[in-house]
């Protein structure tokens, strides 16, 4: 079943299990998801399943309403998507297939963790960006998590290096994504990213030695920690 986790900076203050029925988001005790904060509107936003995709759409608030860190009036939502609502956020969470198969057989929650867990094979070690050029907060970063992102804000794991007179660069610019059969690039800014050369505009996998430049900042994708 998809999930939000509902957080304040990094600290994960609750989760809310999505169904068929919308769901209101705003300070107002009378929504669904209430965020007592004066930067939150009485009814900031929505989620609603429209089909088989689940949809955020902003309720006109005075702050706006945020996915991946573009405000948006109405937007889709993926696995890892973070929807910012001021000072808050909720992290859109959607299993695989298999685990919503799991639970058409009332397992227990503890066998489908220990299922899930057997069946999502991602690679053995983590793979890391090195920094070969450019500011970083680290000389290298180990993809441990499912999803990485990468970017200007300060909510992203893995930082860059802006271009230009004022340093510039988009606070969510990419991520890297761990799935079965390995890492995945992908453009949250369709041409910013640049893999080997070449602009990406979608999503493509990545192989051991890559060069990624994001802005002011080249990265070198190892499939094996170095410190391993």
């Amino acid at each position: 079943m998809p999930k939000l986790l509902l957080k304040f900076n990094a600290a994960v203050l609750k989760e809310i299990n999505l169904g068929r029925e919308p769901l209101l988001v705003g300070r107002s005790p009378n929504n669904d998801i209430v965020i007592n904060n004066p930067a939150v509107s009485s009814n900031h936003c929505k989620i609603t399943l429209e089909g088989e995709t689940y949809y955020v759409e902003d309720l006109d608030s005075t702050n706006g309403t945020y996915v991946n860190e573009k405000r948006i009036k109405k937007c889709g939502l993926h696995n890892q998507d973070i929807v910012g609502i001021a000072k808050h956020s909720l992290v859109f969470v959607e299993p695989p297939a298999s685990a919503v198969e799991d639970k058409t057989i009332f397992l227990t929650p503890e066998k489908q963790s220990q299922i899930l867990a057997q069946s999502v094979k991602t690679p053995s070690k983590p793979a890391v960006l090195k920094v070969l050029k450019g500011l970083a907060g680290e000389p290298e970063y180990e993809l441990k998590g499912l999803s990485t992102y990468i970017g200007k804000s300060e909510r992203v794991q893995v930082p860059i290096k802006g271009t230009g007179l004022f340093g510039s660069a988009p606070e969510v610019a990419a991520s890297i994504h761990r799935k079965s059969e390995g890492y995945h690039l992908i453009a949250v800014v369709p041409g910013y990213p640049i893999l080997n050369g070449e602009k990406v505009f979608a999503s493509v996998p990545l192989k051991d030695g890559d060069i990624l430049v994001c802005g002011g900042t080249t990265f070198q994708f190892n499939l094996e920690n170095s410190a391993a």
